[in-house]
């Protein structure tokens, strides 16, 4: 069946200088919840055009990062504004391409107008240091500059919360922007763009180039004019892209894997601590950075929490993201959906039992539906304990006592989130200080955070200066300190 063009019909183009411009090939933009709706048309730069975006964003940045306080708040704001007010739209078109449900879509959407509003906030409490230097009569000032062009690549899993992240910041401290939203998920990042050409922003202070990370994403990585990159996405792609930038002396700030514990204790609440796993685990059908993939759980309630697991795994609905009453959609594509496959087949040749789910599901629409898959009898040392599936795929570990559910969830390349049901102070206490990630949960989902607070992990979940929050500030600009003598 030939996929038929729904909702937006002409082709949506890059945005370079202000103004928009045709790349050198399209794509379509296939619906996974309806693989016979093509959801838009999307142009896509080559190198040549994204040079000619670095190029105006080089000299945009100059005067941008000398405009005032108010400046940068009105636009901002101006972006929030238009976000939140068109939330419904947005969170629809966002469910349509990347297969999330239409309240994560619209809820997504309402966090990117969040964190502009944040961010048009921080733009008024933009500070420095005044000191008194060691020798008599000279002045020392601390400010805060502008890092200059900053690349922005992000994945297909947030396609509008992740570049509101970043750009907003970037804006916030007077950057010029190169923005490649995923080649998968071009829909977003362009409504996103379009919004941010309303805004009063100076042309070339932000340029969106949709394209092949191959082609968009290695000239931003190799142009010299770009002077720092935000990247989110794979562990494979983020080393390739420290190896790049630091060949060549640029700043860079990563966000990849995770392979996220939750640990499960004798004395928890059970309700709570179902509810926490099965929304960690399989909600946004389990494509998240944070999602709870590995629940170890102590002895004392192993059989109960399995047991209920399943049973509210049995009450979920799986469907058209569009659909009423859904709870996890597809996987996002073809390719996603075969990785998660290959997992469930290996963690199943490991010697695991698959004690639900796992299978391909035909809904009215066809599509790339997986019911939600649960591996019991693991050891943390299988493959499906070690390296990130990125779908609705979890594992239980079960371990005898808190000193071992600590030292297993530890166990991992990985550093993102971590996560414990309790009710003890004290081991709610010792896990917050003693997990090895860089945020901890205490009887909620490792997956969900907040916008005005950082973000990010340890080992090789991250590296770089964390995101979001004030903490932003660290990644988008530089450090002057400056002397004077009266």
């Amino acid at each position: 069946m030939t996929p038929q063009l729904k909702g937006v019909e002409a082709l949506k183009q890059n945005y370079i200088n202000g103004q928009y411009v045709d790349g050198s090939t399209a794509r379509d933009n296939i619906n996974p919840s309806n693989t016979a709706e093509i959801v838009g048309v999307y142009t896509q730069a080559n190198a040549a055009q994204t040079r000619e975006a670095i190029d105006v964003a080089d000299v945009a940045a100059k005067s941008w990062s000398q405009s005032t306080p108010q400046q940068r708040f009105d636009v901002l704001d101006a972006i929030g504004t238009e976000l939140l007010a068109r939330k419904a739209e947005l969170g629809e078109l966002l469910s349509r391409e990347e297969g999330k449900t239409l309240a994560e879509g619209i809820g997504e959407t309402a966090r990117a107008g969040q964190i502009f509003k944040f961010f048009a906030g921080e733009a008024l409490r933009l500070k420095g240091d005044k000191l008194a230097s060691v020798r008599p009569g000279v002045e020392v000032e601390v400010v805060r500059e502008a890092l200059g062009v900053v690349g922005i690549i992000t994945p297909w899993n947030f396609p509008i919360a992740i570049p509101a992240w970043k750009i907003a910041p970037a804006i916030c401290y007077g950057n010029a922007i190169v923005f490649k939203p995923a080649d998968l998920v071009p829909g977003c990042g362009w409504a996103l763009a379009d919004i941010i050409s309303r805004s009063g922003l100076p042309e070339g202070v932000f340029n969106l180039v949709m394209g092949r990370g191959s082609v968009v994403g290695e000239e931003i990585l190799t142009n010299p004019k770009v002077n720092g990159v935000s990247f989110t996405g794979s562990v494979a792609t983020g080393r390739h892209v420290a190896a790049t930038c630091a060949g060549r002396m640029a700043k860079f700030q990563l966000e990849m894997g995770g392979k996220n514990p939750l640990v499960v204790l004798d004395d928890a609440d059970m309700d709570i601590a179902v509810e926490t796993a099965v929304q960690g685990a399989y909600f946004s059908t389990g494509q998240r950075c944070t999602a709870s993939s590995r629940l170890i759980v102590t002895e004392g309630v192993h059989d109960e929490f399995v047991a209920k697991v399943i049973a509210r795994l049995e009450q979920l609905k799986i469907d058209n993201a569009l659909s009423d009453g859904v709870h996890i959609g597809p996987v996002v594509d073809e390719s996603q959906l075969k990785q998660d496959l290959d997992y469930i087949r290996i963690g199943q040749d490991e010697g695991a039992k698959l004690a639900y789910g796992g299978e391909l599901l035909e809904r009215a629409t066809k599509g790339f539906y997986l019911s939600p898959a649960l591996f019991t009898e693991t050891e943390n040392a299988m493959r499906i304990n070690r390296e990130e599936v990125f779908g609705p795929v979890a594992s239980v570990i079960r371990v005898t006592d808190y000193d071992q559910a600590l030292a297993v969830a530890n166990d991992t390349d990985f550093g993102l989130s971590s996560g414990i049901c309790t009710t003890s102070l004290k081991y709610a206490s010792h896990f917050k200080r003693n997990a090895k990630a860089g945020m901890a949960m205490v009887n909620l989902p490792t997956a969900g955070v907040d916008y005005h607070v950082p973000f990010g992990g340890t080992k090789g979940s991250s590296y770089g200066s964390r995101e979001q929050g004030s903490y932003a500030a660290e990644f988008f600009t530089t450090v002057k300190t400056a002397y004077t003598l009266p």
